[in-house]
């Protein structure tokens, strides 16, 4: 396996589960120790002796570490892997739990920093604050000095939503408090906080919400027609964010959906905004700059014929990224690069378990009974003979807007391929690989 990293002030946290850590070890490294072939690691929590020593059936459910210090962290453990969680405040500097510091009981929970002495929280504060679903109706601004039990309502979502919960966003120097009410699964409800004050902000009910610098960043799920334009489901569109709020609708159009092409993903430098786009499955990635309200856009090379996961690594301080990049005959490698920069250096890579030099990829497409083109692609040797007599392993899935992608394929290696076996994966419609999702 290859240790993800993310980048959280001076280190480089990983969570790491194998022989010796079956519960699992949070640990940190620096970027230079961690490209080394055998990197130390310091031990931040090790939750198989947290769970012993607290004889507690301890599962790691993730942190959300205090920005810009990095210096405290919630840390979010559940018994037996359950929904609901317990959070507890950890000093990352001595790597200890602090004795007398923010902590929520077993609960489906939602919480963040506001600041370093204020939690948004929604939890179960008793009769009427959950939803029927069991998730927080209710977000309330906890202090530091004061008990939960006195923590202020500010915000109250319906007993038939989902949920509602409260974010907050540092984005290039910019903080963004949201919250976020759920109506439905794929709905959603936000409020900006200005001052003492919520702000909804108006848009579809089903688009999304990003933030770029002072740009607010709309992710359309269905057709718009706003102020006599009309914007297509899938496109993302870009507007200043205090123009839009007192009225404004002139947009930058970031990215339009085709019939093979879709969005697949969005990630942030400092000075760039990357778009992971599907184009007749394949990811293309280009690197968009805004100046004065201004958009321009180029390709940031990439291989072309495989999986691509980008993330940006510290978008406040530079513009430098983490690239992983698969593809049926190649295991996955994680490299590190900079926008602006054609090189990329490989960190790590996974190791082969079958020859692939005799084999090729293909990529095709046939017709479904309704006519619509479905791609698919194709593994098998050089030399194969196409008749019709070679056995084939087909594959394919597409729903809940979840695409089968060209990823490292072990199941059909050496054993297969070797005996003329055939692997072939077809893009199906509904999981947004040829096309945004609802258009299928």
């Amino acid at each position: 396996r290859i240790a993800g990293i993310a980048k959280r002030g001076a280190y480089y946290y990983n969570f790491w589960r194998d022989e010796s850590h079956v519960r699992g070890l949070w640990r940190r490294t620096t970027l230079e120790e961690y490209e080394k072939a055998e990197p130390v690691w310091e031990a931040v929590l090790d939750l198989d002796e947290l769970a012993g020593a607290e004889n507690e059936n301890w599962v790691w459910k993730g942190y959300d570490a205090l920005k810009p210090t990095y210096d405290r962290a919630l840390i979010f453990l559940s018994r037996g892997g359950a929904d609901a969680f317990v959070a507890r405040e950890f000093d990352l500097t001595e790597t200890q739990f602090i004795a007398d510091g923010f902590f929520l009981s077993e609960v489906k929970s939602g919480v963040s920093w506001r600041n370093r002495d204020t939690l948004y929280v929604g939890t179960d504060f008793g009769p009427g604050s959950l939803t029927r679903s069991g998730y927080p109706r209710i977000v309330k601004e906890w202090d530091r000095s004061s008990p939960l039990e006195q923590a202020r309502t500010f915000f109250e979502g319906e007993v038939e939503d989902v949920g509602v919960s409260a974010t907050v966003a540092h984005d290039h120097g910019h903080i963004y408090e949201f919250v976020r009410r759920r109506p439905t699964f794929f709905t959603n409800e936000i409020h900006l906080r200005r001052g003492d004050q919520w702000v909804k902000i108006d848009k579809p009910d089903d688009a999304r919400i990003e933030t770029f610098l002072d740009q607010i960043l709309l992710q359309l799920r269905s057709d718009w027609t706003v102020h006599e334009k009309s914007y297509p489901a899938g496109a993302l569109l870009a507007a200043d964010l205090e123009a839009y709020l007192r009225g404004d609708r002139e947009f930058a159009v970031l990215f339009e959906p085709a019939e093979r092409k879709s969005l697949a993903g969005t990630g942030a430098t400092k000075n760039y905004l990357i778009l992971n786009e599907l184009e007749n499955v394949r990811n293309k990635l280009y690197q968009l700059q805004c100046e004065a309200g201004q958009w321009t856009r180029k390709t940031l090379e990439a291989p072309t014929l495989g999986s691509i996961d980008f993330c940006g690594i510290d978008s406040d301080e530079s513009d430098d990224y983490f690239l992983t990049v698969t593809d049926f005959l190649t295991p996955s490698g994680l490299y590190l690069g900079t926008v602006g920069k054609t090189e990329q250096k490989k960190l790590k890579n996974l190791p082969a378990f079958f020859a692939a030099d005799d084999l090729e990829i293909s990529q095709h497409e046939t017709a479904s009974k309704d006519g619509m083109r479905i791609p698919y692609f194709q593994v098998s040797r050089k030399d194969l003979r196409l008749d019709g007599e070679n056995p084939l392993l087909l594959y394919g899935y597409g729903g809940l807007e979840d695409s089968i992608l060209p990823n490292y394929h072990l199941s059909a290696g050496s054993p297969w391929f070797e005996r003329g076996g055939v692997y072939r994966l077809p893009t199906i419609p509904g999981g947004g690989g040829i096309g945004p999702p609802q258009a299928a």
